[in-house]
């Protein structure tokens, strides 16, 4: 009798997405508003008067966006649902607001419902003022505008789903996201020690494994 032995599948290649192009009309005008939002400044390329090449790196984002003249073919204003992935929506439109940027109110979506004269998005077109009533990741939002019309979505995350993060591959690009982990890991725990009736001395392994399995979407620890 013949054995087949699968061999291991190789893993992919990584490919990492690294820029988004952004079309503008007006490429300084848009360089100042980016500037305004507090992102990093990461480029500012010429050749000659007929290409110019602009890179923005958001706070704690592995990817960037470029903007300029003669890097796109795509309409001014067309580039829409950009998404901007925060741990605290209300904090991060605070921050915004307090830059000066004109953004919406939070919202949420309507659930299955696609039906509604808002920009669509993820989770349906219909939007419903005030964040997520059940506090779910995914699905409190806020949006905003760059000059040109190319439309932004803020989005809370705070658990990814199941398969979203390899278990083995937590990380954090600011602080103000640990904190938001760690006050969310505080609560649990609160939780975890009323079911148990006793302090639990080793509250630090709780944390962490609670964090780990948050961000990879996993069963928090019992």
């Amino acid at each position: 009798m013949t054995t087949v032995v699968e061999a291991p599948k190789a893993r992919p290649a990584d490919m990492k997405l690294e820029v988004v192009v952004v079309p503008v009309a007006d490429v300084d005008r848009a360089k100042e508003f980016y500037g305004s939002l507090g992102w990093r400044l990461d480029a500012d390329f010429a050749a000659g008067g007929d290409w110019r090449a602009i890179q923005f790196t958001p706070p704690g984002s592995g990817c960037s966006i470029i903007f300029g003249r003669n890097v796109t073919a795509a309409a001014p204003g067309s580039a829409q649902g950009l998404y901007l992935i925060v741990a605290d929506i209300e904090a991060a439109r605070n921050e915004l607001l307090g830059r000066g940027v004109e953004i919406s109110e939070v919202f949420h979506g309507a659930g299955d419902e696609h039906a509604g004269i808002d920009p669509p998005y993820l989770f349906g077109r219909r939007r419903i003022g005030g964040p997520d009533p059940e506090q779910r990741s995914y699905q409190s939002y806020a949006s905003f505008s760059d000059p040109d019309g190319n439309g932004w979505l803020l989005q809370e995350v705070t658990a990814r789903l199941p398969g979203r993060v390899d278990a083995g591959d937590t990380v954090f690009t600011s602080t103000t996201e640990l904190a938001e982990a760690l006050r969310r890991a505080a609560a649990a725990h609160g939780e975890h020690e009323k079911r148990t009736g006793q302090h639990d001395a080793g509250w630090p392994d709780w944390y962490a494994e609670y964090i780990v399995r948050e961000q990879a979407g996993r069963e928090p620890p019992a």
